[in-house]
């Protein structure tokens, strides 16, 4: 359970060898996170992780491999971690996505539907599980990565950002399903970041660090924030991005 400090002890991260992943997992650790298990599908980057967990004061880790292009993988997956940890769980985080390549699959069917099935269908699977298991436990807490990107579809990454505007909506019925359960889920909506997924990528404004993410998550777990925003900036340029007539906002979009 959470220490005395409300920092969580035992973690779970899906999706937990990714740049951002990692880098919060550090960050819990040194925050006094005890156990961590990870999963994901590639057990060397998965073992790295792990190790980087220990280095930050991790004194149990573990690693579970599943595959988010197949969404039955996923009560299996939450199962297997659930019992790797062997104890309450404190935080559960969704950290799967694939950004995809919009001009190379937006006219293949089998593409497009794998960027629904990672960035969608798989994460929602997962939540029922994980739902479930957290209400029954009495507590826990649940951090799902969303983007800036699902507050308004661009045409130019619709996939992409379509896929995490279904998932955002449905967290936030989520989140507000588990009032009084003991169990709250937060959303962390970033910018771009400067990760593997975007290497090659130009970099609009407010692109930001898996570093500088993390820093933003740990403030956000803190507050108890429903929507964690990275840079925290974004909550207010946002409020304004939301609301900008259709044309005005294709031509601020799609550059």
């Amino acid at each position: 359970m959470e220490n005395a400090f409300g920092q969580p002890q035992n973690v779970v991260v899906f999706g937990g060898s990714s740049d951002i992943a990692r880098a919060l997992t550090k960050k819990l650790c040194a925050a006094r996170a005890r156990t961590v298990v990870l999963a994901g599908r590639n057990r060397t980057l998965l073992d790295e992780a792990a190790a980087e967990a220990h280095e930050y004061g991790a004194t149990k880790t573990d690693v579970v491999i599943f595959d988010a292009e197949d969404p039955s993988s996923a009560q299996r997956t939450v199962s297997e971690a659930f019992a790797k940890v062997g104890d309450q769980i404190d935080l559960v985080v969704i950290a799967v996505g694939l950004l995809g390549d919009q001009h190379a699959d937006e006219d293949d069917a089998s593409a497009s539907a794998r960027m629904m099935t990672v960035n969608v269908t798989w994460p929602v699977a997962a939540l029922a599980e994980i739902r479930h298991r957290l209400i029954a436990q009495g507590s826990g807490r649940i951090l799902v990565m969303s983007s800036v990107a699902a507050i308004r579809v661009r045409s130019n990454a619709y996939l992409y950002s379509g896929a995490k505007a279904g998932l955002d909506r449905l967290c936030q019925g989520l989140a507000q399903s588990l009032e009084g359960t003991g169990v709250k889920l937060q959303l962390l909506r970033p910018a771009v970041v400067r990760t593997k997924m975007t290497t090659g990528l130009a970099e609009p404004p407010f692109t930001t660090g898996p570093n500088e993410v993390a820093e933003n998550v740990m403030r956000g777990l803190a507050s108890g924030d429903a929507v964690i925003w990275s840079p925290p900036l974004l909550r207010y340029v946002f409020a304004i991005l939301r609301h900008l007539p259709q044309p005005l906002w294709r031509k601020i979009a799609d550059r």
